[in-house]
Protein backbone atom coordinates (compact mmCIF):
# COMPACT_ATOMS: atom_id res chain seq x y z
CA UNK A 1 0.00 0.00 0.00
CA UNK A 2 1.36 3.48 -0.87
CA UNK A 3 2.22 5.99 1.85
CA UNK A 4 -0.71 7.98 3.18
CA UNK A 5 0.85 11.25 2.00
CA UNK A 6 0.79 10.00 -1.59
CA UNK A 7 -2.94 9.35 -1.38
CA UNK A 8 -3.45 12.79 0.13
CA UNK A 9 -1.39 14.28 -2.72
CA UNK A 10 -3.52 12.45 -5.26
CA UNK A 11 -6.74 13.71 -3.67
CA UNK A 12 -5.36 17.27 -3.66
CA UNK A 13 -4.53 16.98 -7.38
CA UNK A 14 -8.01 15.70 -8.22
CA UNK A 15 -9.58 18.62 -6.38
CA UNK A 16 -7.27 21.32 -7.72
CA UNK A 17 -7.07 20.13 -11.33
CA UNK A 18 -3.56 21.56 -11.43
CA UNK A 19 -0.17 20.21 -10.38
CA UNK A 20 0.96 23.70 -9.40
CA UNK A 21 -2.07 24.54 -7.23
CA UNK A 22 -2.05 21.09 -5.66
CA UNK A 23 1.66 21.42 -4.85
CA UNK A 24 0.99 24.78 -3.18
CA UNK A 25 -1.85 23.27 -1.17
CA UNK A 26 0.43 20.44 -0.04
CA UNK A 27 3.30 22.86 0.75
CA UNK A 28 5.84 21.18 -1.53
CA UNK A 29 7.63 22.32 -4.66
CA UNK A 30 6.09 21.67 -8.06
CA UNK A 31 8.81 19.17 -9.13
CA UNK A 32 8.62 17.30 -5.81
CA UNK A 33 4.84 17.02 -6.11
CA UNK A 34 5.18 15.65 -9.64
CA UNK A 35 7.61 13.00 -8.40
CA UNK A 36 5.14 11.94 -5.71
CA UNK A 37 2.34 11.44 -8.25
CA UNK A 38 4.69 9.46 -10.51
CA UNK A 39 5.63 7.32 -7.51
CA UNK A 40 1.95 6.57 -6.94
CA UNK A 41 1.52 5.70 -10.62
CA UNK A 42 4.54 3.41 -10.38
CA UNK A 43 2.91 1.60 -7.47
CA UNK A 44 -0.39 1.32 -9.37
CA UNK A 45 1.32 0.19 -12.55
CA UNK A 46 -0.84 2.46 -14.74
CA UNK A 47 -1.21 6.14 -15.58
CA UNK A 48 -3.58 7.82 -13.14
CA UNK A 49 -3.61 11.33 -14.62
CA UNK A 50 -4.22 12.59 -18.15
CA UNK A 51 -1.59 15.32 -18.37
CA UNK A 52 -2.57 16.35 -21.90
CA UNK A 53 -5.59 18.30 -20.66
CA UNK A 54 -5.91 21.50 -18.64
CA UNK A 55 -7.21 21.37 -16.04
CA UNK A 56 -5.74 17.90 -15.61
CA UNK A 57 -8.21 15.04 -15.36
CA UNK A 58 -7.92 11.55 -13.95
CA UNK A 59 -7.86 8.47 -16.09
CA UNK A 60 -10.50 5.80 -15.57
CA UNK A 61 -8.06 3.95 -13.31
CA UNK A 62 -7.33 7.20 -11.49
CA UNK A 63 -11.02 7.76 -10.78
CA UNK A 64 -11.26 4.24 -9.35
CA UNK A 65 -8.29 4.84 -7.07
CA UNK A 66 -9.60 8.26 -6.01
CA UNK A 67 -12.75 6.77 -4.51
CA UNK A 68 -10.77 4.31 -2.40
CA UNK A 69 -8.15 6.94 -1.48
CA UNK A 70 -10.86 9.28 -0.14
CA UNK A 71 -12.38 6.49 1.92
CA UNK A 72 -9.01 5.42 3.35
CA UNK A 73 -7.91 8.95 4.25
CA UNK A 74 -11.26 9.89 5.79
CA UNK A 75 -11.44 6.65 7.80
CA UNK A 76 -7.93 7.11 9.19
CA UNK A 77 -8.66 10.71 10.10
CA UNK A 78 -11.87 9.70 11.91
CA UNK A 79 -9.90 7.13 13.90
CA UNK A 80 -7.26 9.75 14.70
CA UNK A 81 -9.94 12.16 15.91
CA UNK A 82 -11.43 9.51 18.16
CA UNK A 83 -8.04 8.62 19.63
CA UNK A 84 -7.17 12.29 20.17
CA UNK A 85 -10.50 12.96 21.84
CA UNK A 86 -10.05 9.96 24.14
CA UNK A 87 -6.56 11.13 25.02
CA UNK A 88 -7.80 14.61 25.86
CA UNK A 89 -5.27 16.48 23.71
CA UNK A 90 -7.97 18.33 21.75
CA UNK A 91 -10.53 18.80 24.51
CA UNK A 92 -9.91 22.54 24.80
CA UNK A 93 -9.63 23.30 21.10
CA UNK A 94 -12.29 24.05 18.49
CA UNK A 95 -11.17 23.94 14.85
CA UNK A 96 -13.26 25.81 12.29
CA UNK A 97 -12.81 26.09 8.52
CA UNK A 98 -14.57 28.71 6.40
CA UNK A 99 -14.26 31.03 3.44
CA UNK A 100 -12.63 34.36 4.25
CA UNK A 101 -15.81 36.43 4.05
CA UNK A 102 -17.80 33.95 6.12
CA UNK A 103 -15.06 33.99 8.75
CA UNK A 104 -15.20 37.78 8.96
CA UNK A 105 -18.97 37.99 9.29
CA UNK A 106 -21.02 34.93 10.21
CA UNK A 107 -18.29 32.91 11.94
CA UNK A 108 -17.12 35.76 14.15
CA UNK A 109 -20.72 36.49 15.21
CA UNK A 110 -21.28 32.78 15.84
CA UNK A 111 -18.24 32.53 18.10
CA UNK A 112 -19.27 35.67 19.98
CA UNK A 113 -22.70 34.19 20.70
CA UNK A 114 -21.17 30.95 21.95
CA UNK A 115 -18.83 32.91 24.23
CA UNK A 116 -21.54 35.20 25.60
CA UNK A 117 -24.32 32.62 26.05
CA UNK A 118 -25.42 31.79 29.59
CA UNK A 119 -24.07 29.34 30.44
CA UNK A 120 -21.22 29.86 27.98
CA UNK A 121 -20.90 27.12 25.37
CA UNK A 122 -17.31 28.21 24.68
CA UNK A 123 -15.28 28.93 27.80
CA UNK A 124 -12.80 31.85 27.74
CA UNK A 125 -9.99 29.30 27.96
CA UNK A 126 -11.13 27.41 24.85
CA UNK A 127 -8.88 28.08 21.87
CA UNK A 128 -10.75 28.58 18.59
CA UNK A 129 -8.57 27.85 15.57
CA UNK A 130 -10.04 29.42 12.38
CA UNK A 131 -8.70 28.38 8.97
CA UNK A 132 -9.78 30.41 5.92
CA UNK A 133 -9.35 29.98 2.19
CA UNK A 134 -11.00 28.59 -0.93
CA UNK A 135 -14.02 26.41 -0.20
CA UNK A 136 -12.46 23.38 -1.89
CA UNK A 137 -9.42 23.67 0.36
CA UNK A 138 -11.54 24.16 3.47
CA UNK A 139 -13.72 21.12 2.73
CA UNK A 140 -10.48 19.17 2.33
CA UNK A 141 -9.48 20.17 5.88
CA UNK A 142 -12.75 18.70 7.17
CA UNK A 143 -12.28 15.53 5.12
CA UNK A 144 -8.71 15.19 6.44
CA UNK A 145 -9.84 15.54 10.06
CA UNK A 146 -8.04 18.88 10.44
CA UNK A 147 -11.26 20.80 11.19
CA UNK A 148 -14.23 20.02 13.42
CA UNK A 149 -16.68 22.23 11.52
CA UNK A 150 -16.96 23.65 8.03
CA UNK A 151 -18.96 26.76 7.20
CA UNK A 152 -19.83 26.80 3.51
CA UNK A 153 -22.25 28.07 0.90
CA UNK A 154 -24.86 25.80 -0.63
CA UNK A 155 -26.62 26.34 -3.96
CA UNK A 156 -27.63 24.06 -6.87
CA UNK A 157 -24.68 25.48 -8.84
CA UNK A 158 -22.25 24.94 -5.96
CA UNK A 159 -22.02 22.16 -3.41
CA UNK A 160 -19.06 20.89 -1.41
CA UNK A 161 -18.08 17.32 -2.21
CA UNK A 162 -18.62 15.53 1.10
CA UNK A 163 -20.05 12.04 1.31
CA UNK A 164 -23.40 12.23 3.17
CA UNK A 165 -22.73 8.89 4.88
CA UNK A 166 -19.74 10.43 6.67
CA UNK A 167 -21.00 13.96 7.39
CA UNK A 168 -24.06 15.76 8.64
CA UNK A 169 -25.07 19.38 8.31
CA UNK A 170 -27.51 22.06 9.35
CA UNK A 171 -28.60 25.22 7.56
CA UNK A 172 -27.53 28.27 9.56
CA UNK A 173 -28.97 31.09 7.46
CA UNK A 174 -30.45 31.77 4.06
CA UNK A 175 -29.10 34.75 2.16
CA UNK A 176 -29.25 36.20 -1.33
CA UNK A 177 -26.99 37.92 -3.82
CA UNK A 178 -28.40 41.29 -4.84
CA UNK A 179 -27.17 43.78 -7.47
CA UNK A 180 -25.97 47.02 -5.87
CA UNK A 181 -24.59 50.33 -7.06
CA UNK A 182 -23.05 53.36 -5.40
CA UNK A 183 -25.63 56.02 -4.51
CA UNK A 184 -25.24 59.54 -5.86
CA UNK A 185 -27.22 62.77 -5.35
CA UNK A 186 -30.93 62.55 -4.51
CA UNK A 187 -30.57 58.91 -3.57
CA UNK A 188 -30.20 57.74 -7.15
CA UNK A 189 -27.88 54.90 -8.18
CA UNK A 190 -24.78 55.68 -10.21
CA UNK A 191 -25.69 52.76 -12.45
CA UNK A 192 -29.20 51.54 -13.13
CA UNK A 193 -30.50 48.35 -14.67
CA UNK A 194 -33.11 50.51 -16.39
CA UNK A 195 -30.53 52.84 -17.95
CA UNK A 196 -29.11 52.87 -21.43
CA UNK A 197 -25.64 51.92 -22.49
CA UNK A 198 -23.33 49.27 -21.12
CA UNK A 199 -23.10 48.59 -17.40
CA UNK A 200 -19.67 47.89 -15.85
CA UNK A 201 -19.89 44.59 -13.99
CA UNK A 202 -17.61 43.70 -11.10
CA UNK A 203 -17.47 39.92 -11.07
CA UNK A 204 -16.00 37.13 -8.95
CA UNK A 205 -12.72 35.48 -9.82
CA UNK A 206 -12.98 31.93 -11.08
CA UNK A 207 -12.63 29.31 -8.42
CA UNK A 208 -14.67 31.20 -5.82
CA UNK A 209 -17.91 29.60 -4.66
CA UNK A 210 -19.75 32.84 -5.39
CA UNK A 211 -18.53 32.77 -8.99
CA UNK A 212 -20.32 29.46 -9.48
CA UNK A 213 -23.43 30.59 -7.62
CA UNK A 214 -23.77 33.88 -9.49
CA UNK A 215 -22.24 33.04 -12.84
CA UNK A 216 -24.94 31.50 -15.00
CA UNK A 217 -27.77 33.61 -13.63
CA UNK A 218 -25.99 36.92 -14.19
CA UNK A 219 -24.81 35.96 -17.68
CA UNK A 220 -28.38 35.18 -18.71
CA UNK A 221 -29.91 38.40 -17.39
CA UNK A 222 -31.26 40.77 -20.08
CA UNK A 223 -28.95 43.70 -19.28
CA UNK A 224 -25.96 45.16 -21.17
CA UNK A 225 -23.45 44.00 -18.56
CA UNK A 226 -19.80 44.33 -19.51
CA UNK A 227 -17.19 42.77 -17.22
CA UNK A 228 -14.87 45.58 -16.09
CA UNK A 229 -13.22 44.14 -12.99
CA UNK A 230 -12.73 40.74 -11.38
CA UNK A 231 -12.10 40.32 -7.65
CA UNK A 232 -10.99 37.36 -5.56
CA UNK A 233 -12.80 38.45 -2.39
CA UNK A 234 -16.15 39.87 -1.33
CA UNK A 235 -14.43 42.67 0.57
CA UNK A 236 -12.61 43.81 -2.57
CA UNK A 237 -15.87 43.78 -4.55
CA UNK A 238 -17.64 45.83 -1.91
CA UNK A 239 -14.85 48.38 -1.99
CA UNK A 240 -14.99 48.78 -5.75
CA UNK A 241 -18.78 49.17 -5.75
CA UNK A 242 -18.62 51.70 -2.92
CA UNK A 243 -16.18 53.75 -5.01
CA UNK A 244 -18.56 53.84 -7.95
CA UNK A 245 -16.55 51.58 -10.25
CA UNK A 246 -19.48 49.40 -11.30
CA UNK A 247 -22.27 47.15 -10.08
CA UNK A 248 -21.90 43.78 -8.38
CA UNK A 249 -24.04 41.00 -6.97
CA UNK A 250 -23.17 40.87 -3.26
CA UNK A 251 -24.73 39.06 -0.27
CA UNK A 252 -27.59 41.04 1.25
CA UNK A 253 -26.18 40.35 4.72
CA UNK A 254 -23.07 42.23 3.65
CA UNK A 255 -24.65 45.29 2.04
CA UNK A 256 -27.90 45.69 4.00
CA UNK A 257 -26.43 48.26 6.41
CA UNK A 258 -24.93 50.31 3.56
CA UNK A 259 -28.24 50.26 1.70
CA UNK A 260 -30.08 51.45 4.80
CA UNK A 261 -27.55 54.27 5.28
CA UNK A 262 -28.03 55.27 1.67
CA UNK A 263 -24.43 54.84 0.50
CA UNK A 264 -25.43 51.88 -1.69
CA UNK A 265 -28.64 51.17 -3.57
CA UNK A 266 -30.05 47.75 -4.33
CA UNK A 267 -31.08 47.43 -7.97
CA UNK A 268 -33.88 45.45 -9.57
CA UNK A 269 -36.32 43.15 -7.80
CA UNK A 270 -36.71 39.51 -6.86
CA UNK A 271 -36.01 38.28 -10.37
CA UNK A 272 -32.48 39.72 -10.12
CA UNK A 273 -31.75 38.13 -6.75
CA UNK A 274 -29.97 34.80 -6.27
CA UNK A 275 -30.82 32.87 -3.10
CA UNK A 276 -28.34 30.56 -1.36
CA UNK A 277 -27.76 28.92 2.03
CA UNK A 278 -24.93 28.90 4.53
CA UNK A 279 -24.47 25.45 6.04
CA UNK A 280 -22.48 24.03 8.94
CA UNK A 281 -20.92 20.60 8.31
CA UNK A 282 -19.35 18.14 10.74
CA UNK A 283 -18.16 14.51 10.59
CA UNK A 284 -20.63 11.90 11.86
CA UNK A 285 -17.87 10.41 13.99
CA UNK A 286 -17.41 11.56 17.56
CA UNK A 287 -15.59 14.89 18.00
CA UNK A 288 -14.00 16.44 21.07
CA UNK A 289 -16.22 17.33 24.03
CA UNK A 290 -15.98 21.02 23.11
CA UNK A 291 -17.07 20.43 19.51
CA UNK A 292 -19.89 18.08 20.56
CA UNK A 293 -21.17 20.67 23.06
CA UNK A 294 -21.17 23.31 20.33
CA UNK A 295 -23.08 21.07 17.93
CA UNK A 296 -25.62 20.19 20.61
CA UNK A 297 -26.17 23.88 21.37
CA UNK A 298 -26.66 24.60 17.66
CA UNK A 299 -29.25 21.82 17.36
CA UNK A 300 -31.21 23.35 20.24
CA UNK A 301 -31.12 26.71 18.46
Amino acid sequence: MPQLKLLEDFIALARAGSFLRAAEARHVTHPAFGRRIRALESWAGVSLVDRSQLPVVLTEQGETLLKTACQVVEQLQRVRNQISAQGGESQNLLRVAAGRSLARTLVSDWIARLRKSRPAVLAPTTLVDISTGMMADMSALLAQGKADFLFCYEHPAWSVELQPDNYQHMTLVTDKLVPVSQAIAQGKPRYSLDGRGSLPLISYSRGLAMARIAGDRIENMPYPLVSSMRCDSLDAMLGTVSNGLGIAWLPWSMVAADCKRGSLIMLGGRSEQIAFEVRLYRPRSRLSDVAEAVWKAMEKG
